[in-house]
C-alpha cells in the first residue's frame, strides 16, 4: 500500500511540474546545397495567433542556412532583392526575429507572438531566397 501511495504522489507531482503545452509549434526544414535549388518547407501553412515556436533543422549536408521570420503588409506583398547583393534588404521589412548561422544538421528555435496576418519565412543567406529558401504562413484569429 505504501509503495501504490508513493507512486501516486510522485504521479501527482510530476503532472503539477510539467507545464502545459501552450501556443503553436511549426516544424520548418530548410535544405539545399550551393549551387542547386533549395527549399525552406513548414509543417503548417495557416495557424492561430498566439504564442508560437519555430521548430528549425537545417537538414543540408554542408550548406549553413538561416530562418529569418517577417511580417508582411498584404499577403502579396512583394519581396525585393537586391540582385547585386542576392540578399533582401531586412531594414525594409518588419523582421520578428530569426535563428541563424544554422549549421548542417542542426537544430535552432524561435518563439515570438504572432498576431494575425501574412508572413514569410526565408533565408537571407546570399543568394539562398532566389533559390528558393521562403514559405508563407498565414496566421488567422
Amino acid at each position: 500500500m505504501t509503495c501504490i501511495r508513493n507512486l501516486l504522489a510522485a504521479v501527482a507531482i510530476v503532472c503539477i511540474s510539467t507545464p502545459a503545452l501552450a501556443g503553436s509549434i511549426i516544424k520548418v526544414i530548410e535544405s539545399g546545397e550551393g549551387g542547386g535549388s533549395m527549399t525552406l518547407r513548414t509543417d503548417q501553412s495557416t495557424i492561430k495567433a498566439g504564442e508560437t515556436t519555430f521548430m528549425v533543422h537545417n537538414d543540408a549536408v554542408t550548406e549553413e542556412h538561416e530562418m529569418v521570420l517577417v511580417k508582411l503588409k498584404s499577403a502579396d506583398q512583394s519581396i525585393v532583392v537586391d540582385t547585386t547583393k542576392h540578399r533582401i534588404n531586412e531594414k525594409k521589412l518588419k523582421s520578428l526575429g530569426e535563428v541563424a548561422e544554422l549549421k548542417p544538421g542542426n537544430d535552432g528555435e524561435l518563439k515570438t507572438e504572432l498576431t494575425p496576418g501574412s508572413y514569410i519565412l526565408l533565408c537571407n543567406i546570399k543568394g539562398h531566397y532566389e533559390a528558393g529558401m521562403h514559405a508563407m504562413l498565414t496566421v488567422t484569429k
